[in-house]
């Protein structure tokens, strides 16, 4: 099948489907945004519906680093980012505009935010709107410990990841490694160690401990 009849079959599986709202907790979303020192700018930048780039240790690391060195890659065009909010909504635009870029995001209320190619539903559901190995790159950043709180949802998300990512394709990880965001232990988790550790090459490591209070932390994985 080709890919432009694969997306379009995605596109119409989608358009059918009905996710399973799961809005996201109150206090996590407050948490995302006000563990950012330049709150006040980006909000401003983001009414005057400017790029929201976010200046924070992480986000540059991702911005900055992760991203060029995968829209570099020609072998990496199919993309899945994985958890939209307000200050990820630039991300197609400015990082991946040549790409089969998609988002995907259990809270209806940010699909505002995701690409064009959007799915509304939790990550444990991937395997349900993409067959196996479609994607290049899957990018999940900040979703454990905010939405993916248990062992169960941990091992179908992960797993799910693995399954869609081609043979050779990447996983980023990004999550914050404080008690309260850190649910199970990840060495706990079976799916996840399914992949291989991958030392990125900018970073000389498979992972990576910004320097934040919050201590997020980037893991590189291929299949």
């Amino acid at each position: 099948m080709s890919q432009s009849n694969v997306r379009g079959r995605l596109e119409r599986q989608v358009l059918r489907s009905v996710a399973v709202a799961q809005p996201e907790p109150e206090r996590s979303r407050w948490l995302r945004l006000f563990t950012d020192w330049d709150f006040a700018v980006r909000a401003l930048r983001y009414l005057l519906r400017l790029p929201t780039p976010m200046t924070t240790e992480d986000r540059r690391v991702l911005e900055q680093v992760v991203f060029p060195h995968y829209r570099a890659r020609t072998e990496f065009h199919s993309v899945l980012f994985v958890g939209c909010q307000w200050y990820t909504r630039h991300y197609q635009t400015a990082f991946f505009p040549q790409h089969d870029y998609w988002t995907l995001e259990p809270s209806e209320r940010a699909r505002k935010y995701g690409s064009r190619q959007h799915v509304v539903a939790p990550l444990e559901r991937l395997d349900q709107f993409f067959p196996e190995g479609y994607f290049d790159l899957i990018v999940c950043n900040g979703v454990y410990g905010f939405g993916l709180d248990s062992l169960e949802q941990c091992e179908s998300a992960f797993g799910a990841c693995h399954s869609r990512l081609r043979a050779g394709g990447h996983f980023v990880f990004g999550w914050t490694d404080v008690p309260a965001r850190t649910p199970v232990p990840l060495e706990q988790i079976a799916s996840l160690t399914r992949f291989q550790r991958y030392e990125f090459p900018a970073l000389g490591t498979w992972r990576y401990v910004t320097q934040t209070p919050y201590r997020h932390i980037y893991d590189f994985y291929y299949r």
